[in-house]
């Protein structure tokens, strides 16, 4: 069996690559470049248990749908086709408004919101990297749980 194992890769793998990954953890892409996921911790998961819940609860009846990772987002730049799709991220909580988004592989396109909870070792890629892909693609908030220092931050796009 053949096993792709790139830690950082500075290679531009694309959608099509990743569906092609034979490797025991969960990876993301950021624009073309593979990261590894961590192992959430138990506080990690109780938090998005909860918040994911809550918000489950609350769409009840409405348009929106929410998802929980593992649950693939496909932010596409300029075209929709999986070999022209250089970021793939596993948002811990997705809102999806806009249900044409949404396919069997996940969502492809802005979702309405993403909520990423910081675990140790991962706050880097949280903090720069995916804030700037969630940006330029268009995600209108995103919120950032930090369970360590007890605070959320929201981020909300303007213009």
């Amino acid at each position: 069996m053949e096993v792709k194992e790139p830690h950082m890769s500075y290679s531009n793998y694309s959608y099509a690559d990743y569906l092609t990954f034979k490797m025991e953890e969960m990876v993301e892409l950021i624009k073309g470049k593979v990261f590894k996921m961590t192992a959430p911790k138990r506080i990690h998961q109780s938090i998005s248990f909860e918040v994911s819940r809550r918000i489950g609860n609350y769409l009840v009846n409405k348009k929106c749908k929410a998802y929980s990772a593992p649950f693939d987002v496909r932010l596409p730049v300029k075209s929709r086709k999986n070999e022209d799709i250089f970021t793939v991220v596993q948002p811990d909580i997705s809102v999806i408004c806009d249900i044409e988004k949404l396919d069997e592989f996940g969502c492809i396109g802005a979702p309405d919101l993403v909520i990423e909870i910081l675990s140790e070792g991962n706050n880097r890629k949280e903090l720069k990297y995916k804030f700037d892909v969630y940006e330029e693609s268009g995600v209108l908030e995103y919120w950032i749980i930090n369970p360590m220092g007890q605070t959320l931050t929201i981020n909300t796009l303007v213009n």
